[in-house]
């Protein structure tokens, strides 16, 4: 059927049938436009994440405002005029852009101590660092004392203050995203899914504009401060210009390198042309397929040009060196039959190879973390266009070209194949020793992984994004957000606030003129104030402030603790606090009340941010232990509690990636000993092309963890594509081998006539794909460069299991004997 294809249709045709493959991918291309970058912090959650919803429940009740930040060190004091001249003349720039709706800073946050002010005075009028009313010394002093900004708003060496971007808030995309948590109907649905998606487009475009004036704005700043942008929306902002960056950067390198590749090995114009000519189409192809059906390229998924064009030149390369072999083999043979054996000879062991990195690759379907499922979709389908273009293009091109000899060359310049056949042959306990030896060190190393992760050590250090996340996590309170939600039960009394109340109107004291206004029993804000509550979230407060990995913590226990202060160092009554609740002006209230309680759901909120940059941090262990010992501090009779936030989030995806390797692992394993069973027909061949297989991937687990590299997003890929790439390698030596053993059923000589072909074929993709992968390490993305550079070691020991473990297991268990018995 393969042969009626080709010589019916394929070498007949082959004029037409390239014309229509240039349509087809002419088309594709015009939809390659249309791919989009999506680097927001979505594609690092779990699809079916509980405590996501809850997270997106709780910013919904509490007054979380999108902004930015920036991190101001200027030359002198923080409260030299001209370095407060400097922030205010910054502020406004800043104001004019569209986006940004407001500005907090050292300027306009409310000073309660400077000097100190009692409480009427608080509820009648906040006085900021620009009032005229106000001591700098002692404003200086609440900035390094007060639990509202210390380590928040300004340094404990109070070198650097943060100002704070408030954004406007996308109001349709909200209401779009909550419609569609609550549609059931699927036409429905598929409409907000399309309206979201141009609401999100629409606020990128808007997110990069406004963060580009920004950079400008702060780039003509002549004070000399030293000033850093950060924020989620810079850092999606910045990660999709990585993106973009290292999609053209590997594409570019990767081509200039494979053209250097191909003309070292085979040193003839249409052996570089050819390849790189498929290479193209497959690119093309599967970038407008992706931009057909809208899918969006990750940080994970960045590499998938580098991937498609590693793999494409791999399959090309078994397709030349065959074609060669038999050229220089039958040197009076016409084209049409060299071009014929080659494609019949390489269409099995091909397409059996390709299947199994398709199976590598769709592993990662199994996970669920998002990126890394659509990087096995996109390569599962980019992987079966490139076998198709390869399987289409070549022979049509080689039939429309002459037949050329091929200049003959010195082998012995590759000598690692020899040397690996000398060792085969000599040497077999050495490789068998040390196989096992990598097998104990891979196998202790592997138990020894671990999942932890500094978001902010995925950059380098000479980015913007590290150098603001450093800042901010170092001197102004931490990055990665952890919020603790404690609901009140319900019929939770509390005796004490009767009592309370009497005192307090029995008392006489500055409110005495605000009495009548709360004597309503309707008032329901002077009667949640309990001093159960307060007791509770002071106890809770205190207990998170005294963990070091924790940087901020903010909560209305702050404010009390501030209320102490002003009320001659004694607590503020519930009386005191329902009147704060309903008479602190607006702008005040959103800063240090509305963030941290929500009355009509009977709960309170304190704010943490953990010390991402903190070497002794352990989230998992962190968040078990916050869980364990919360629950002896809040009791359930009184309250229940619940962690939430991106830290929770992050770690449920880092915890994930164990399961998710496991998994993958495990179910690519059965499925290639399956493939290898239906393809060779032996267990015992199985057998060992699983095992030459295992041991090399293992290598880098074992790696990863006597090394302390963590596995991550994009670690986790590697096993899935380097077994995926790697068995290509196996099945092409076996299938050569058990070719050459018909010729004299001799396991030594077959070995080194199996050596001596496909042996070289198995060196130049090997190598194609390491010298592909090395440029990786150019990245930005810290991940993407730990991927580069374990992916080309992994290949590396792949080719040499091929080479060396593979040839001697097929020696010392004699598997072909019995299928010549049969």
């Amino acid at each position: 059927m393969i042969k009626t294809f080709y010589s019916k249709i394929v070498f007949k045709h082959p004029f037409k049938i390239m014309t229509l493959v240039l349509i087809l991918v002419a088309i594709l291309g015009v939809f390659a436009t249309k791919l989009e970058i999506d680097a927001s912090s979505d594609t690092l959650l779990l699809d079916n994440d509980k405590d996501l919803l809850f997270t997106q429940e709780i910013s919904k009740k509490y007054t979380s405002p999108n902004f930015l930040i920036l991190t101001y060190n200027p030359k002198k004091s923080l409260l030299d005029q001209s370095t407060l001249t400097n922030i205010q003349e910054l502020s406004n720039e800043l104001e004019q852009l569209e986006q940004i709706t407001g500005i907090t800073s050292i300027l306009n946050v409310p000073l309660l101590q400077s000097p100190p002010m009692g409480l009427k005075e608080l509820v009648n009028g906040i006085r900021t660092l620009q009032s005229k009313e106000t001591n700098k010394t002692l404003a200086k002093e609440e900035f390094l004392t007060s639990p509202l900004y210390k380590e928040n708003l300004v340094s404990n060496d109070f070198k650097t203050t943060a100002i704070l971007l408030n954004l406007k808030n996308n109001t349709k995309l909200e209401q779009l995203l909550a419609n569609k948590h609550n549609s059931t109907n699927k036409k429905e649905l598929k409409q907000i899914k399309i309206d979201i998606k141009k609401q999100r487009d629409m606020q990128r475009r808007i997110d990069q504009e406004t963060i580009s004036h920004i950079r400008t704005i702060v780039k003509n700043d002549q004070s000399g401060a030293q000033i850093f942008l950060g924020g989620i929306n810079m850092i999606a902002n910045d990660v999709v210009s990585y993106v973009k960056s290292d999609l053209s950067l590997y594409g570019s390198i990767l081509l200039l390198l494979f053209i250097l590749i191909l003309w070292l090995f085979f040193g003839q114009t249409r052996w570089v042309v050819l390849p790189l000519f498929i290479c193209l189409l497959s690119v093309v192809s599967t970038t407008g397929i992706l931009g057909l059906f809208s899918w969006e390229v990750t940080v994970i998924s960045s590499n998938f040009i580098s991937l498609q064009l590693i793999i494409t030149i791999s399959i090309v390369l078994h397709l030349i060196v065959r074609y060669r072999e038999l050229s220089l083999k039958y040197s009076h043979a016409s084209q049409y039959k060299l071009v014929l054996n080659t494609m019949l000879s390489k269409f099995n062991p091909s397409f059996f190879a390709i299947l199994t990195t398709i199976v590598g690759f769709a592993s990662l379907i199994l996970s669920d973390i998002k990126p890394v499922i659509n990087l096995g979709w996109m390569m599962s389908f980019g992987i079966a266009i490139s076998l198709l273009l390869a399987f289409l293009v070549f022979p049509c091109i080689l039939i429309l070209l002459k037949k050329k000899k091929i200049p003959l060359k010195n082998k012995s310049r590759f000598s690692l194949v020899q040397f690996c056949a000398n060792t085969v042959e000599k040497r077999g306990l050495t490789i068998i020793v040390g196989s096992v030896i990598l097998a104990i060190f891979s196998f202790t190393g592997a138990t020894q992984l671990i999942v932890e992760n500094s978001f902010i050590n995925y950059f380098k250090q000479n980015t913007e994004i590290y150098k603001g996340m450093k800042v901010i996590d170092e001197k102004l309170g931490g990055t990665t957000p952890l919020d603790v939600i404690i609901t009140f039960n319900q019929d939770t009394k509390d005796d004490t606030l009767i009592s309370e109340n009497e005192d307090t109107h029995e008392e006489e004291d500055d409110f005495d003129s605000f009495d009548d206004e709360f004597d309503a029993p309707e008032n329901e804000e002077q009667y949640w104030f309990t001093p159960q509550k307060m007791n509770l979230i002071t106890k809770v407060h205190d207990y998170l402030d005294s963990i070091p990995e924790i940087g901020n913590v903010s909560s209305f226990a702050t404010l009390l603790k501030i209320g102490n202060t002003l009320n001659n160092n004694e607590d503020l009554d519930s009386f005191k606090l329902a009147l704060l609740y309903n008479e602190l002006p607006l702008e005040y209230k959103s800063l240090i009340l509305t963030p941290y309680i929500n009355i009509e759901s009977n709960q309170m909120r304190i704010s943490l941010r953990i010390i991402d940059s903190n070497e002794d941090l352990r989230r998992n262990d962190l968040i078990n232990k916050l869980n364990h010992e919360l629950k002896d501090i809040i009791d359930p009779k009184i309250a229940s509690f619940k962690l939430s936030n991106l830290m929770i989030l992050y770690n449920n995806m880092l915890q994930s990636l164990f399961d998710s390797q496991i998994l993958t692992l495990g179910v690519v394993a059965l499925v290639l000993f399956i493939m290898f069973l239906i393809l060779f027909r032996s267990i015992s061949i199985a057998f060992i092309a699983i095992i030459s297989n295992i041991i090399p991937i293992g290598v880098i687990f074992g790696l990863m963890g006597w090394f302390g590299i963590p596995l991550d997003l994009m670690t986790i890929t590697i096993a899935a594509i380097s077994i995926g790439i790697g068995v290509d390698d196996t099945i092409h030596y076996i299938h050569r081998y058990k070719e050459e053993f018909h010729f004299d059923r001799n396991y030594i000589s077959t070995m080194r006539r199996t050596h001596d072909s496909i042996g070289y074929a198995m060196f130049y993709t090997s190598f194609a794909v390491v010298v592909g992968f090395s440029i990786l390490v150019f990245s930005n993305f810290i991940p993407t460069i730990y991927f580069g550079l374990l992916t080309m070691l992994v290949m590396i020991v792949v080719l040499l299991s091929a080479l060396l473990l593979l040839p001697k297991l097929l020696i010392i268990l004699k598997p072909f004997d019995k299928i010549a018995q049969k």
